[in-house]
């Protein structure tokens, strides 16, 4: 997969993104992952990347001549265009999973008021926000999603099923983990975990999978396509 990061801040980006299963996917050949300064593509002596809104009003805007510029620079027909902001729908563990299907993603993160909206139109693909919130900069969002994203690529993680693990991969919150030792200050590992009876180990981390979407992400069970088992685990939960 190819990569791209347009931003202002790019170090901010690369150092979060340097470490772990995205370096260690860069050093397998999984990946290759660059990053654009978008001063750089700036053409005024000030190297201006904002200016004042239309319409008056607090905060700049990223004018769309050095963004587009940088766009162009690294653009190819089979690119995907992101840009991180509040105003748009959530990104999830779905998107994750398609994106890392793609073989070009470009990411676009910009600052102040976000981009002036006809490189939107023009330009940008998706639009991804990572909640109901907003952060100085889209620097973190698009290392939030590039770790997302890679994590999901053939051969990065060692064992698939760590994956297949995750929240949110079926559409419900994982069950909880425990490690030794199996005694931590009065409070036991679940005799289940330590039978070494797997089909009841199993059937314990669906229910407590379950079980906890139910209680802190009620909506996501309304999503998920459920089995006749896991409907009888939450039958048994509501009597």
């Amino acid at each position: 997969m190819k990569i791209d990061c347009l931003s202002l801040f790019p170090e901010i980006i690369e150092q979060s993104l340097g470490q772990s299963i995205v370096g260690k996917a860069q050093e397998r050949g999984l990946l290759d992952l660059d990053h654009f300064q978008i001063r750089d593509f700036a053409t005024d002596k000030h190297r201006s990347v904002d200016d004042v809104t239309y319409g008056g009003g607090a905060g700049m805007v990223f004018k769309p001549e050095p963004t587009v510029a940088a766009i162009r620079h690294v653009w190819r027909p089979q690119a995907i265009l992101i840009h991180p902001s509040p105003a748009a729908p959530a990104f999830t563990q779905e998107a994750a999973r398609e994106l890392a299907r793609e073989s070009h993603l470009v990411f676009v993160a910009s600052r102040y008021e976000g981009l002036d909206q006809r490189v939107i139109d023009g330009w940008i693909d998706v639009e991804y926000s990572l909640g109901d919130f907003v952060i100085t900069g889209g620097e973190l969002a698009v290392a939030v999603m590039i770790d997302a994203i890679v994590r999901m690529l053939p051969g990065a993680i060692g064992k698939s099923d760590s994956i297949e693990q995750d929240s949110y991969f079926n559409g419900l919150l994982d069950y909880p983990h425990y490690t030794r030792p199996t005694d931590f200050e009065g409070r036991l590992v679940p005799d289940v975990l330590q039978s070494g009876h797997h089909e009841n180990i199993r059937k314990w981390r669906k229910k407590q999978s379950l079980f906890r979407t139910a209680a802190i992400r009620p909506d996501l069970l309304e999503q998920a396509e459920l089995d006749a088992e896991s409907l009888k685990m939450l039958a048994e939960l509501d009597s």
